[in-house]
C-alpha cells in the first residue's frame, strides 16, 4: 500500500487513494505509532466520489482507529494532495465527509499551489456548563464544528493542565463518546492561543476543527468579532478562522507534503 505523510501545523495524517479497507482500523492504530509504525495523528483514504453532489469522498480514522466525522487540517490537506498530484484540476473542491459535504479553494499562483482555506460549514454553539476534573472547575462550551467540541477558556493556555484537558475529554458525561477538548486563551481580539486534546488521538499539535469551534466560541462570547480573520496559535502553528454571522467558518493554514512511503 503507497501512502503519503503530509501535515497542517504539526498534525500530521497518513493520506491513501482508495476505498477503506477492512482492517482501516487496525491499520491505521498500527501505522500511527510513533515508535513501532509511521507515526501520524490517524489515516485519511480518498476516492473519487460517486454521483454529482460531491467530487471526493474522504474517511478519516484517528490515531487509536476510531472513526472521526470531520478534520479541518486534513481536509486542506487532502485539498492539496488531489490538486498536486493531478486527480483534479478543479480549484473548489468538495469532499463528501461524515459530517456531510465540505468545500475547499485552492489559491494558484502560475497554476501551482499556494494556498487553500477549507469551509467548515454552520460551527454551532451551546451554552455552557460546569465540569469538574480533579481541583478544577471549569466552564465548558459545548461547540459542533462537524464533531463535538468542549472549548473551556482560561488565563494562560501554556500552563493548563494536561490531565484536566484529557479529563473532559475522555470522561465528560455530557459526551457519551468522548469529545475534542480545548484549552483557550483570550490574548486580543484577533488572537487566541490554543491547546487541543483530541478524542482517539491524544494531545495533538493542532487542530483544524478545535481551531474552528475555539473561534466560534470567542465571537459567542464577545471576545472576538464575526467577519473577521482570528489567529489561533496552536502549538504547531497558527490557523487563521473567520467566523461569518450565519456561522458558517473559513479555515486557512498550511497544508504541506511530508514524504511518500510504501508499506511491506
Amino acid at each position: 500500500m503507497r501512502f503519503t505523510k503530509m501535515q497542517g501545523c504539526g498534525n500530521d495524517y497518513l493520506f491513501v487513494r482508495g476505498e477503506a479497507p477492512e482492517d482501516a482500523a487496525e491499520l491505521t492504530a498500527r501505522l500511527s505509532d510513533r515508535h513501532r509504525g509511521v507515526g501520524s495523528d490517524g489515516m485519511i483514504f480518498i476516492k473519487p466520489a460517486d454521483g454529482s453532489d460531491a467530487d471526493f469522498v474522504m474517511r478519516i480514522f484517528n490515531a487509536d482507529g476510531s472513526e472521526a466525522k470531520m478534520c479541518g487540517n486534513g481536509i486542506r490537506c487532502a485539498g492539496r494532495y488531489v490538486f498536486d498530484r493531478g486527480h483534479t484540476d478543479k480549484t473548489e473542491i468538495v469532499f463528501r465527509t461524515n459530517a456531510g459535504l465540505r468545500r475547499v479553494n485552492i489559491r494558484t499562483e502560475e497554476g501551482k499551489f499556494a494556498g487553500i482555506t477549507a469551509d467548515m460549514g454552520i460551527v454551532k454553539v451551546s451554552e455552557p456548563f460546569t465540569f469538574t476534573a480533579g481541583e478544577y472547575n471549569m466552564e465548558v462550551i459545548p461547540v459542533d464544528a462537524g464533531s463535538p467540541h468542549a472549548v473551556h477558556f482560561c488565563e494562560r493556555a501554556e500552563s493548563f493542565p494536561l490531565d484536566a484537558l484529557r479529563e473532559l475529554s475522555e470522561n465528560c458525561p455530557r459526551f457519551s463518546d468522548k469529545v475534542n477538548a480545548e484549552a483557550v486563551q483570550v490574548i486580543d481580539g484577533n488572537t487566541l492561543r490554543m491547546r487541543v486534546w483530541e478524542r482517539g488521538s491524544g494531545l495533538t499539535l493542532a487542530c483544524g476543527t478545535g481551531a474552528s469551534a475555539s473561534a466560534a466560541a470567542a465571537v459567542a462570547i464577545g471576545c472576538c468579532r464575526y467577519d473577521t480573520d482570528i489567529e489561533v496559535r496552536a502549538d504547531g502553528g497558527i490557523l487563521t478562522v473567520r467566523v461569518m454571522p450565519d456561522g458558517r467558518t473559513l479555515l486557512g493554514g498550511e497544508a504541506l507534503f511530508v514524504f511518500d512511503g510504501e508499506t511491506l
